[in-house]
């Protein structure tokens, strides 16, 4: 299992790395003025914009208007892009801002799933029974974030959802690393609070502390 996990590590890291030079190059072109490269690069990012859009907002059709906002809003300030960041803190970092305004502008309440919910357990013990008690769990998770603020859930989605490294995480947000640890304290334990007033039971089947 610790090596299967270390290779699946690498290859995540070797792709993080082909996509940083990929970017890199496609911007370049940009910025000579090759008018078909700016759609290499919505393409090589939508996915990944979209579902960090979703996970702020909790809906697919404006996530997907969020992700159009965020690219209009790239296309428009690209040179401005300094390059010798990484791109996706860049452009992760409008995105969140984008999900932010969003939310404020409509008033309603948002949420995402907690941090490694479905993988707690040991995969090989993965019953039909424990694939329904994680169903549950994550179900749970969901109503738990809605309370969480902006800065918490920002923090929250990029660090425990999509698996940022802390560094990376308060560049996207631009602030300094102790301050997203504070914010992720305070997101967990909020979420954590609920999740033992609503369903203590199947925490402690799942073995969550």
């Amino acid at each position: 299992m610790a090596v299967a996990k270390k290779e699946q590590v690498d290859k995540q890291s070797q792709d993080e790395e082909r996509i940083e030079r990929e970017t890199r190059d496609i911007i370049i072109r940009i910025k000579d003025g090759d008018s078909h490269a700016y759609s290499k690069l919505v393409k090589l990012y939508h996915n990944q914009v979209a579902s960090l859009a979703f996970k702020m907002v909790g809906d697919y059709d404006e996530a997907a208007d969020i992700a159009q906002d965020v690219f209009v809003k790239t296309s428009q300030n690209i040179w401005r892009y300094d390059e010798t960041k990484k791109f996706y803190t860049w452009l992760y970092r409008i995105t969140i801002n984008a999900a932010i305004d969003y939310k404020r502008k409509h008033k309603r309440h948002y949420h995402e799933s907690i941090e490694n919910a479905s993988s707690t357990a040991d995969e090989k013990f993965a019953t039909p029974e424990l694939t329904y008690q994680r169903g549950q769990i994550r179900q749970y998770i969901d109503e738990a974030t809605q309370g969480l603020n902006d800065k918490q859930r920002s923090a929250f989605v990029l660090r425990d959802v999509d698996g940022f490294n802390i560094n990376d995480v308060a560049d996207t947000m631009d602030m300094p690393v102790a301050t997203v640890r504070w914010y992720l304290h305070r997101a967990r334990a909020k979420v954590k609070k609920d999740l033992l007033r609503k369903c203590p039971h199947l925490l402690l089947a799942l073995g969550f502390k």
